[in-house]
């Protein structure tokens, strides 16, 4: 079973970057995908989750209103859309599996993937 994150790269304040999740190795259909971040020297930070069936979505405020995650209509990649970037958004970002019934309890995680943003 795989996390596979991928995208990140540098990019200035304003600009777009859209971050990818590939998993595979099992069914992932009771499964929520969330995606974190972790700045040098900060905790890490819940930014939003989809649920893999049905494609619920929930962010956190940091992020609401410029971020979006997907997940194509029989894809098995979530995608992590970002807009308006701004350089506090800069951190590694991780993708990570759930059951819906433990939400807290991540069973995968992907290697992360870097996103710099300059000012």
């Amino acid at each position: 079973v795989q996390l596979q994150a991928s995208g990140g790269g540098l990019v200035q304040a304003g600009g777009s970057l859209r971050l990818s999740c590939a998993a595979s190795g099992r069914t992932f259909s009771s499964y929520n995908i969330d995606w974190f971040r972790q700045a040098p020297g900060k905790e890490r930070e819940f930014v939003g989750s989809i649920r893999w069936t049905g494609g619920n979505t929930y962010y956190a405020d940091s992020v609401k209103g410029r971020f979006t995650i997907s997940r194509p209509y029989g894809s098995n990649t979530v995608y992590l859309q970002m807009n308006r970037l701004k350089p506090e958004d800069t951190a590694v970002y991780y993708c990570a599996a759930s059951r819906t019934g433990t939400p807290t309890i991540y069973d995968y995680w992907g290697q992360g993937t870097q996103v710099t943003v300059s000012s």
